[in-house]
């Protein structure tokens, strides 16, 4: 069996029993053999294409999810009319602060497609435990990434949840840094109503410690920008 056939079974299986399936319901649903099913998951055969995309609809996950790997990730153009934060990346990184659970989130972005000069499909992963694993998430958004004159957009849908949305806006990201704040703003899912917090976005890794953990937790100087100005607003 190819190393390929394998990966790609093993995240079938990830997501069938994220979504509570068992193999007898993926089998109605894509009408192939419950047997067929699992050899897919085994890696013992391979997923012919038509098949993949069927598989990824009746678990309601878009195919790239399914992928073993991701050789073909685009990356951010490195033009002058790009941000120059963003410029040559192909993944990136963001972290954020959960007051409902004191803990940091982190947040993966891989960097699909471009659909247009500036616009690009990506993938956001939330909340894993593993970075080595990182498409075995909490959440998972896709959406896309969108640059301005000074303002990189990013507008994002809940794959599990669809009714729940999220947009971050990141202000001077055509200035380059190693990292940049961002203000996350959307729906949450504990309980449902609209929410914005601080995102720090990095193009590696940060060392996730109490320093951290404190840059991302509302100041003093936030509560007086929001009295002062009426409005949440992060710099």
């Amino acid at each position: 069996m190819s190393q390929i056939s394998t990966e790609i079974g093993r995240q079938i299986r990830i997501f069938r029993k994220k979504r509570h399936m068992t193999l007898d319901d993926l089998s109605q649903r894509i009408c192939k053999s419950k047997s067929t099913i699992s050899k897919y998951e085994k890696g013992e055969i391979p997923v012919d294409i038509e098949t993949l995309y069927e598989i990824a609809q009746a678990l309601q996950i878009h195919v790239e999810q399914l992928l073993c790997c991701l050789p073909g990730r685009a990356t951010l153009s490195e033009t002058k009319d790009s941000p120059a934060f963003f410029a040559g990346c192909s993944q990136f990184y963001s972290y954020l602060f959960d007051g409902r659970n004191n803990q940091l989130t982190r947040c993966v972005f891989d960097v699909l497609s471009e659909t247009s000069d500036s616009a690009y499909k990506i993938m956001m992963y939330m909340n894993f435990k593993d970075f080595d694993d990182y498409r075995t998430c909490e959440n998972t958004y896709w959406g896309y990434i969108e640059h301005y004159d000074a303002l990189t957009h990013i507008q994002l849908t809940n794959q599990d949840t669809p009714i729940e949305k999220a947009s971050v806006q990141i202000l001077a990201s055509y200035l380059d840094a190693d990292t940049k704040w961002g203000l996350w703003n959307g729906f949450s899912s504990r309980p449902m109503m609209p929410i914005a917090m601080k995102m720090l976005f990095s193009k590696t890794r940060l060392h996730e410690d109490a320093a951290l953990a404190q840059k991302l937790k509302v100041s003093r100087e936030d509560i007086r920008l929001l009295k002062l100005y009426n409005m949440l607003s992060v710099l």
